[in-house]
């Protein structure tokens, strides 16, 4: 039997059916504190109903409006309703009263219901008395003299003003107490209204005759009806049954979780509190033990001895020595640096170099700490679209030593080094640009105020006049007005970084580096001028540019939010090949007269642009899903990655000066030189190939990152082999921003900087997924009607989007779903991993898409501790980046790893596709075999669809 049974209001009943042996569940003894509870709590469903009938019924009685009313026969004012307690039906009668346009005033001893009360729009009213009424179970115990008497004061005074009084105050089983004595319905307005909801216990209000409407002496209608939910009787009985049929799903074996069974579970908390007859015996209340939430867990208490004041100097003494010997060998290492390059300048315009590049990173190092993590892909196109720039070396190549009888076809291997540079590089402005400008719109609410963008081609039109005017018109220098350009170009660019410092700014950025490029190639264009380059050159870089642009427009209008990072991995490698492109060329056309200093920067070029290339090629196939994510595990991995950097020093060592291997090979230094060259070009591009293929697919965002900081440094040193400033200053800057992500990224994956850098080095290669930590438990699935169901008994969700969200481009749903929940006054948050999907801020830039206002998306460390207090957290798509192994499993491959702590949250729903589909390490989640999750199997974008739909039709 489950119904209300009140054994202490019904002892016979109760008697009768444990003598009949029959099982007997109170659904009025259900344990109101148990959250889970609250889908079965038979009472609270029930006076949910009584506290909006309550109101129905005053407005029947009532001889005004509810709602104030100005007519041309005069202005009626709106009703004035006081709601006594703030339990269940208190809050459904103010939402009711609000709804019909009265004024809300509440009260109740307990201070906590505040807050609720406010959030609807009604005030709360406060006694001039400090006493928390707070009592067990729930409801609110009993109050002081004193607290009384000021009250009755307080209710006096309110009952005089008011039109309408609803009273609360029922405890099951007690008297109710008096609310609203003879005094205050004495000086109550005739024609006012009081329900009394607990008219079943006596009352709470002094005349109510239960199931009566009575009027008072001076006019005060006071309705003691007891059946208020049966006066909404279907409502009543569909909520009756709900409560029944989640109860008796709940009462199978919750401890055991024993499949294909069912059973009364004694161990369950619900259960056993209850099932007050079992078999004959009386449980109740003896063998019956009260529920009670569980503590807080105890506070870790602290081992560190107490220190005295003298430990204490000590001890802080050795972490400030330790510091400065730190800060010491960093300043050794770049004092070392920095006179190896005096003593190998060939010029003090290198030094001069050095100077520009040195000022130009502290620049870019100050302004790419300041940008959002929302904004870190857009940032990472933006730089990748910059470094593009690699462009100027090829056309200050092509216009080297070109003739005027030379047609378009390029007629020297240099030119044709040099046209393969410019192609490249214009594909990856063009595209990266366009990239950028489409994530970046992505980020623009309705409500933003408009921009004007097409102002700024005034500045940009009066520095490119002064290109044209001082190149065509002979006004001025054109080699001193390119140079001042070139100022202007690498201003733009560090501008543009710092603009991408938040959503308002970004676009701003975006435009600037657009402005910073164009700049540059108008200063490069004044240089070949100057230098003497001839029409054909100036027409081959017209068709270069124009064709490489085409190509990366078309590139860049199919590239959506989830195919970012491989187009970016993909643009990166164009800034390689376009590096080594440069740097062959420029040694082919120098005809062997260079200085230590230019050949230094020809080899590295060539070695950062391979290793750039082809790991960018190596990145793209796996994030593409064309290669395997797994790392590549060959035996010795470390030591063939060192082989393969000796020998390229080697190679460099012979390449400076060709005379260190007279001995061991007959060839002529030229042959000798180009010969090192070719082998650190195929070197490196191998080195660059296995030290990807040597990182797993986890750990591809920092691979992203290592590889745009890899694209800056190939184009400084471009600029230090052209001598060109411009391009050491605008590589420093791409240079340190890629690493400073990286670092970013290393610190929130828990990973070695060094370590990711080298390939693994240094670590094992363990296999995917390997883990010797037994999970225990059972994986538990649902389905959309019960993932519903708890949303909308909740008060703060969570929902924690991954790649697999991306994949499946259920982004729009899930805005919806957001929405919803918070137009019903849900708090609604995404909490966003910083590697969360395939490279920095791809989640932020996908929500972006589908219109989620970005004041709702946190970084991992702004929500990781709200977890506790969160009663549904909703995890899209991800897996690694939610994983407890990270912080319980040593023997897993991302322990260590910082994770969104998802499975503290009451309740976690897990969507994903099927239950053996793991994340992309391969490692199966501990977090689904928890007690408090649950996998909602199905498509990404079907699951959210349908709880969209489940949403809006609840």
């Amino acid at each position: 039997l489950i119904s209300m049974i009140s054994p202490a209001l019904n002892p016979d009943v109760y008697e009768q059916l444990t003598a009949q042996k029959t099982n007997v569940f109170a659904l009025d003894c259900v344990p109101r504190m148990l959250s889970r509870a609250q889908t079965y709590d038979v009472l609270s469903s029930q006076t949910n109903i009584a506290g909006y009938r309550a109101i129905i019924e005053a407005a029947e009685q009532f001889p005004r409006f509810f709602a104030g009313q100005m007519t041309a026969a005069g202005k009626v004012p709106p009703a004035k309703v006081l709601v006594l307690g703030v339990g269940v039906a208190g809050l459904a009668s103010i939402q009711t009263a609000k709804n019909m346009g009265a004024i809300v005033r509440a009260f109740d001893v307990r201070p906590v219901t505040k807050e609720q009360v406010e959030s609807m729009g009604a005030t709360f009213l406060e006694v001039d008395y400090v006493e928390d009424g707070s009592g067990s179970g729930g409801y609110a115990k009993e109050m002081s003299d004193g607290f009384k008497a000021a009250q009755a004061k307080m209710m006096l005074e309110q009952a005089a003003d008011v039109d309408i009084i609803v009273t609360t105050a029922l405890i099951p089983g007690r008297a109710a107490p008096i609310l609203v004595n003879e005094e205050m319905l004495a000086v109550m307005k005739p024609g006012s209204v009081c329900v009394d909801l607990a008219a079943a216990n006596g009352g709470n209000v002094m005349q109510t005759v239960a199931d009566e409407i009575i009027t008072t002496s001076n006019g005060v209608k006071i309705i003691g009806f007891t059946d208020l939910p049966s006066r909404l009787s279907s409502t009543a009985s569909n909520l009756f049954g709900n409560n029944i049929a989640k109860f008796i799903l709940s009462i199978g074996p919750q401890t055991t979780k024993e499949k294909g069974t069912f059973q009364i579970d004694l161990e369950d908390d619900a259960v056993q509190n209850m099932l007050i007859s079992y078999a004959g015996e009386a449980r109740w209340p003896d063998k019956i033990t009260p529920y009670q939430l569980p503590p807080p867990p105890p506070k870790a208490e602290s081992e560190e001895e107490e220190l005295t004041e003298e430990e204490r100097l000590i001890m802080v003494n050795e972490q400030q020595k330790a510091s400065f010997i730190k800060n010491t060998g960093i300043a050794s290492l770049a004092a070392a640096a920095l006179l190896s390059f005096g003593f190998a300048a060939d010029s003090e315009s290198a030094v001069s170099l050095m100077a520009t590049f040195a000022l130009a990173g502290l620049a870019g190092y100050q302004v790419v700490w300041g940008v959002a993590p929302a904004l870190h892909s857009p940032l990472m196109a933006v730089t990748n679209a910059i470094s593009g720039m690699t462009a100027l070396g090829g056309m200050v190549l092509l216009g080297h030593n070109s003739v005027e009888s030379a047609g378009i076809i390029p007629d020297t291997p240099a030119h044709w080094m040099g046209a393969l540079a410019t192609g490249f590089s214009f594909v990856n402005i063009a595209g990266g640009f366009l990239v950028s400008g489409k994530m970046l719109d992505l980020f623009k609410r309705p409500d933003d105020p408009d921009e004007y963008f097409e102002f700024y081609s005034v500045p940009t039109a009066i520095l490119l006049a002064g290109v044209a005017a001082a190149g065509f018109l002979d006004i001025g220098d054109l080699g001193a007005v390119s140079g001042t350009v070139g100022i202007a170009s690498a201003i733009c660019c560090i501008a543009a970084i710092a603009g991408l410092a938040n959503q308002e700014s970004a676009r701003t950025g975006n435009v600037l580096g657009m402005a910073g490029v164009a700049f540059g190639l108008a200063a490069t264009t004044g240089e070949m001028s100057v230098a003497g380059a001839t029409a054909p050159a100036f027409e081959q870089v017209a068709l270069l540019g124009g064709a490489g642009s085409v190509v990366g427009a078309v590139v860049a209008s199919k590239v959506g939010p989830t195919e970012l990072p491989q187009t970016v991995a993909a643009f990166h490698s164009l800034v390689g090949l376009a590096a080594m492109a440069g740097a062959a060329g420029e040694y082919l056309s120098s005809g062997g007269d260079l200085g230590m200093g230019t050949l230094s920067a020809i080899y590295l070029a060539t070695f950062i642009g391979g290793i750039t290339a082809t790991g960018s090629m190596i990145a793209f196939g796996k994030l593409a899903a064309l290669l395997d994510s797994k790392p590549l595990s060959l035996p010795g991995r470390d030591q063939l990655n060192l082989g393969m950097v000796s020998l390229c020093a080697l190679g460099m060592a012979t390449f400076l000066n060709p005379d260190l291997a007279a001995g061991l090979v007959s060839m002529d230094a030229e042959t000798l030189q180009l010969g090192s060259l070719g082998v650190v070009a195929a070197v490196s591009s191998v080195l660059g190939l296995h030290l990807t293929a040597s990182i797993g697919g986890a750990d591809m965002p920092v691979v992203i990152t290592i590889l745009n900081s890899y694209s800056g440094w190939a184009l400084c040193a471009e600029g230090f082999l052209l001598n060109n400033p411009l391009l050491a200053q605008v590589g420093a800057l791409i240079g340190f921003s890629g690493a400073i992500l990286t670092w970013i990224m290393c610190e929130a994956m828990g990973r070695n900087v060094v370590s990711v850098v080298l390939g693994g080095a240094g670590t094992a290669a363990p296999a995917a997924g390997e883990s010797t930590a037994v999970i225990e438990g059972e994986i538990t699935t649902t389905n959309v009607d019960g993932v519903v169901e708890r949303l909308m008994e909740a008060k703060n969700v969570m929902i924690v989007p991954g790649y697999g969200l991306a994949v499946a481009q259920a982004q729009f749903a899930v805005a919806d779903i957001a929405k919803m929940l918070r137009d019903k006054g849900k708090n609604v948050r995404f909490g966003i991993h910083p590697v969360a999907g395939r490279m920095p801020g791809q989640l932020n830039v996908l929500l972006a898409e589908a219109g989620v206002p970005y004041d709702m998306v946190f970084e991992m460390e702004e929500v990781n501790e709200d977890f506790d207090d969160t009663d549904v957290t909703l995890v899209i798509g991800a897996s690694d980046t939610v994983s407890s192994a990270a912080e319980d499993d040593p023997s897993c491959s991302i322990y260590g790893m910082p994770v969104l702590r998802v499975w503290k949250s009451d309740q976690v729903y897990v969507l994903k596709r099927s239950i053996g589909n793991t994340g992309y390490t391969g490692m199966q989640n501990p977090i689904l075999f928890k007690d408090n999750s649950d996998i909602l199997l199905g498509d990404a974008k079907d699951t959210c669809d349908a709880l969209r739909t489940a949403i809006k039709e609840f």
